[in-house]
């Protein structure tokens, strides 16, 4: 029997938290080495929507991710198959009590289509967002992860997950 190896869908906030904090470039490039190194054993992906949401900083981030991450770390949110997943995902938050506006912000960024890419192609989400019961303002990706039966953790959880030790 073959064990299936968890790959790891990155949240935009997880490169970003860590750009501009406790994995700085300059303090730990072991970690964006540890990014690099999980795409090239196909297990750490993000999707083109998290793309376009880090290229509107135009910062260092912007530049690292253009100069060392290949096209294809950034799967195509687009097709017929995750559309069919996103679209009951929007009408579940459609049919919650958030606020219009956290209606339409879910809608129209990346986390909606982040959570579908995932919920279709295994993955388990990585983000710094935490489950928020009662939420209004925003739409939090773990609830709509568990809400769809999709796995969620955090950077350091997933770190772990795949023996990283920066020493």
């Amino acid at each position: 029997m073959k064990i299936r190896k968890r790959k790891f869908l990155l949240d935009a906030n997880v490169l970003i938290a860590a750009h501009r904090t406790y994995y700085a470039f300059d303090l730990c490039p072991a970690f964006w080495d540890a990014i690099k190194d999980g795409y090239a054993a196909g297990r750490i992906f993000s999707t083109h929507r998290v793309y376009v949401e880090l290229q509107r900083n135009k910062d260092v981030l912007t530049n690292w991710v253009d100069d060392h991450l290949p096209e294809d770390f950034f799967v195509d949110d687009s097709n017929a198959s995750i559309m069919a997943e996103y679209a009951p995902m929007m009408r579940w938050v459609s049919s919650k009590d958030f606020m219009p506006a956290a209606k339409a912000k879910f809608a129209t960024d990346a986390d909606g289509w982040l959570v579908a890419t995932a919920k279709h192609g295994g993955f388990h989400l990585v983000t710094h967002e935490v489950r928020q019961d009662g939420a209004k303002g925003r739409v939090p990706i773990p609830n709509v992860c568990e809400e769809f039966g999709v796995k969620h953790c955090n950077t350091f959880e997933m770190l772990r997950t795949l023996s990283y030790c920066f020493r």
